[in-house]
């Protein structure tokens, strides 16, 4: 389809002598006007009857167009008595991303039955006399991306599809293949073949290692083609971060932005660039991601059957160092990055904070913390109805007393909570480069009963493991640090929330820590000065329950969720081994 309006314009000398008139265009002004408007409308049979080799003519204008597209522009720039003067523009590739200008000389005659534009290629585009004429994008050198100590994380790799046409021998494709991915048989390639419908099939990409020994025996089976390409993969072929589907987006768009472009004549001897432009080099991608710490946290994730994922952030930049879920994660989705869930009793550091700053309550006020409480005609108990009768918001925090925070936030204005949870950085969106991410989501409360439900971290609020590693980020820095995957790439919010009070960040740091040494989590008490949060938030009914734990380990912040685990026994676990195995 054509992208803009084609203009016709034509200049006449006037020394040049015309033919008397006709029916058809025989004037050699008429007959490049023609020739132009039918090259500028596509039609290629109306420009070919238009020359003196119609037959040739239409062959050579049906490859041009196959090769470089129909977006183009010609005009008529001048006519004499030696013939006349082209100028095309090419838009090329997607979008037009690419232009090709020039202009040609062409010549017209009288053939007897009329004049004819004389054939020939190089009036309508330079070299393509010598042969058809191809467009493709010239890529700079690849770009490598680099984790946070500069090391390859990703490079461009060379991998091999396997492709399985229909009459194949299966048994020997399953033979080879199998070894290294046994979910390949005879009857799961033959159930891919018959989706495909008589097509062949790509039954698995192999990188070189992994080919490199059964590449000979796996070409020499009947109906097996092997097809080499090029991709952005991690260097080392464990890891698989849902960061890393950003980051192969981000620098394939810096390839496409730095590349040059070409237009190619077919020769018989190769191809013979006729036009076009050189790449401009692409400079690396330097991440915030600690390979170290990704590992531990994808091994912490592994004994776990339940979809399980793990993000960490330093809360001094924002940056991003580790984003993990297990295969059972995996496929679901991105489920660390924009898994939204309730985040049950770790929410309790936001309703916290919201009480604190309201003047209701010191880290030492004396409050009820009864095993079950009706509060507003919501009845909350506590986990396993645990009572500890009147003690200190700050035990109750460590402890993770229900009854105490739904009492808190009965007393807490429709809005509180909504707004507490965006000064730690909770309901924000997030522009960053190379991650798509959802906070979460904790709308005002205008009941009572809503406001004790949240408390709790259940009704309507929601956060993602990205959201709530925020959460704890910013409590540990005192403000929501932008988050960051690609250095010197800070994410921008939709919104900029009023500053948590630096008192409010140093008590709620203070309860984190009582958690670790006297609460919910002194199963970690043997990893010095650590804080956190424990959270059980149940979904669909009360036999349903999603494990959370949030943690600040110095430069450190992180959450870890696992979906169905019943309580947070199995987060706080998880955390514990990757903790211990990053130091």
């Amino acid at each position: 389809m054509r992208t803009y309006r084609k203009y016709l314009v034509l200049f006449a000398a006037p020394a040049l002598v015309l033919a008397a008139c006709s029916s058809g265009p025989e004037q050699p002004d008429t007959v490049a006007g023609e020739f132009v408007d039918a090259l500028n409308r596509d039609d290629i049979a109306a420009a070919a009857q238009l020359t003196d080799n119609p037959t040739l003519a239409a062959e050579t204008l049906g490859k041009l167009y196959d090769g470089l597209g129909k977006v183009v522009h010609f005009e008529v720039r001048s006519i004499d008595e030696n013939g006349f003067a082209l100028a095309a523009t090419w838009k090329l590739g997607t979008s037009g991303r690419s232009e090709w200008a020039y202009t040609t000389n062409g010549a017209a005659s009288d053939t007897g039955a009329g004049w004819k534009v004389k054939w020939d290629p190089a009036t309508v585009a330079p070299g393509l006399a010598t042969g058809p004429l191809s467009y493709s994008l010239n890529y700079p050198k690849p770009a490598r991306v680099l984790d946070s100590g500069g090391g390859e994380l990703m490079t461009e790799q060379v991998v091999t599809l396997v492709n399985v046409a229909p009459d194949a021998d299966l048994a020997a494709v399953a033979k080879l293949l199998g070894p290294l991915a046994p979910d390949i048989t005879v009857r799961s390639v033959q159930a891919e073949l018959a989706a495909a419908q008589g097509q062949p099939i790509t039954a698995i990409t192999l990188r070189d290692t992994d080919i490199a020994p059964i590449r000979d025996r796996l070409a020499a089976v009947p109906g097996v083609t092997l097809a080499p390409q090029t991709r952005l993969l991690a260097t080392d072929k464990a890891l698989a971060s849902p960061t890393l589907s950003g980051l192969a987006e981000l620098w394939q768009k810096s390839a496409e932005a730095n590349a040059g472009w070409a237009v190619r004549a077919q020769t018989p001897d190769g191809t013979q660039r006729v036009a076009g432009t050189d790449p401009t080099p692409t400079a690396d991608i330097a991440t915030t991601l600690d390979v170290g710490l990704q590992r531990a946290a994808e091994a912490a994730l592994a004994p776990i059957d339940q979809p399980a994922a793990i993000v960490a952030l330093r809360p001094s930049t924002g940056g991003v160092v580790a984003v993990a879920q297990n295969t059972a994660a995996d496929a679901q989705g991105p489920i660390a990055l924009t898994g939204l869930y309730p985040p049950g009793s770790t929410f309790k550091t936001v309703t916290v904070s919201a009480a604190l700053q309201a003047g209701t309550v010191t880290p030492d006020t004396v409050l009820p913390c009864p095993g079950t409480a009706n509060i507003e005609g919501r009845r909350i108990p506590n986990d396993n109805n645990f009572d500890l009768g009147e003690v200190a918001l700050h035990t109750a925090f460590a402890r993770s007393c229900n009854t105490t925070m739904g009492a808190l936030a009965v007393r807490l204005p429709a809005d509180a909570l909504t707004k507490a949870a965006a000064q730690l950085g909770l309901g924000i969106d997030y522009v960053t480069p190379g991650l798509t991410t959802v906070t979460g989501k904790v709308p005002p409360a205008d009941t009572s009963a809503l406001r004790v439900e949240s408390a709790i971290g259940q009704g309507q609020v929601t956060a993602s493991p990205f959201g709530m590693a925020l959460v704890a980020a910013a409590i540990a820095h005192g403000a929501v640090p932008a988050p960051t995957l690609v250095a010197g790439q800070s994410g921008t919010p939709d919104q900029t929330p009023a500053a948590l009070p630096p008192t409010v960040a140093d008590q709620l740091k203070s309860m984190m820590r009582e958690t670790i040494t006297g609460g919910t989590a002194t199963q970690l008490s043997d990893i010095p000065g650590l804080l956190g949060k424990t959270g059980t938030a149940e979904y669909i009914d009360d036999t349903h329950a999603h494990g959370w734990f949030v943690g600040i380990d110095g430069d450190l912040a992180f959450a870890v969720f696992v979906s169905d685990a019943s309580s947070s026994g199995p987060a706080v676990d998880a955390a514990g081994r990757m903790l211990r195995a990053a130091r």
